[in-house]
């Protein structure tokens, strides 16, 4: 086993930011000596009149921070309209970006608050980027929900895939996120919904994680050097966010969006991407999919179109039988 040896200890010093919180400060001590990691504060205290004050409204810009919850609870709110509660467990991420102004205020009177806050730095090009905000809890939003929530999920699921073959017929396009937002709002009326829940329900399209076995599958398979890539109707700021946060960036050879013809799944020009971009033939690409009018538009194409049948469904009555049939 390699050793690993220290070469410095940083002794936090007492500090207080905001309006008044008092925390320990590591990184930040010493100007740029972590590059890009600017600053790590450590806030805790039994006694709410260290951390009671909070941190009111106040700007950044070109940063990352993420923030990570042990004990208590906090509420962000920022200008973008992202809003949360943090709690023990819970982690935040912001993404400043241009420019946003926010806020971090403890949403308890008294007991234990501690937590830690990390800096970063966002590289050059990155830093006039739209800020966003990220805070998901999925069991939050399916207890608020209630009952409801699977018959909830699937419509929602349903309506944005009708909005995507309505908008492709009619020629009237809007990106994927757009229309995520679109079918949400019709989804929480009719469900009645608290539109409160939007951005909450909204940020866990961005943080989506494979199935178990997928990781490993796609690593095996880039050993055997085959071209990896994904096909979707998602952005490529969703794609690659959602490769990103899965830690599958070193596995895929090209993230293709139907932003790049402008018009959703099933169409044709969606599925001669790739073969248009590596001058093959349709039958050397294997097309995998869980959505059985995915593996059908695939294999309409002419790809060697497989379906990944986990929950035992039945396959669409289209005319078309997939080449293969995989539980997982």
């Amino acid at each position: 086993m390699n050793s690993i040896e220290i070469q410095k200890i940083i002794k936090p010093i007492n500090s207080s930011d905001g309006a008044g919180v008092k925390l320990k400060r590591s990184i930040g001590v010493e100007p740029n000596y972590f590059d890009p990691f600017l600053m790590l504060d450590e806030f805790g205290s039994e006694n709410s009149e260290d951390y009671i004050a909070g941190f009111p409204p106040h700007p950044h810009r070109g940063i990352e921070t993420v923030t990570y919850m042990l004990a208590g609870d906090f509420e962000h709110k920022d200008s973008t309209g992202g809003e949360g509660k943090m709690s023990a467990g819970d982690v935040q991420w912001m993404k400043t970006g241009s420019g946003i102004i926010h806020s971090e205020m403890p949403a308890m009177k008294e007991g234990k608050l501690h937590g830690f806050q990390l800096w970063i730095n966002m590289p050059a090009k990155l830093k006039m980027s739209k800020p966003e905000y990220i805070y998901i809890d999925a069991e939050k939003c399916k207890d608020k929900i209630g009952d409801k929530w699977e018959k909830f999920s699937n419509y929602w699921r349903t309506t944005q895939l009708e909005y995507t073959w309505l908008r492709s017929l009619m020629g009237r396009h809007k990106d994927f996120w757009e229309i995520t937002e679109d079918s949400l709002e019709k989804s929480m009326e009719n469900f009645k919904i608290n539109h409160l829940m939007k951005d909450e329900l909204l940020d866990l399209y961005k943080s989506l994680s494979t199935f178990e076995e997928v990781p490993e599958t796609l690593k095996i398979l880039k050993e055997k050097n085959y071209k990896l890539a994904i096909l979707s109707n998602g952005t490529p700021h969703l794609l690659n966010g959602l490769v990103r946060s899965n830690k599958l960036e070193n596995l895929f050879d090209d993230l293709f969006s139907i932003e790049e013809v402008g018009i959703y799944k099933p169409d044709a020009k969606v599925y001669g991407m790739p073969t248009k971009k590596y001058n093959i033939k349709v039958n050397e690409v294997a097309f995998l999919s869980a959505n059985t009018w995915d593996v059908s538009g695939g294999g309409n194409y002419g790809y060697n179109a497989i379906w990944v049948n986990r929950n035992k469904n039945i396959f669409d009555k289209l005319d078309f039988k997939p080449k293969h049939i995989i539980k997982n």
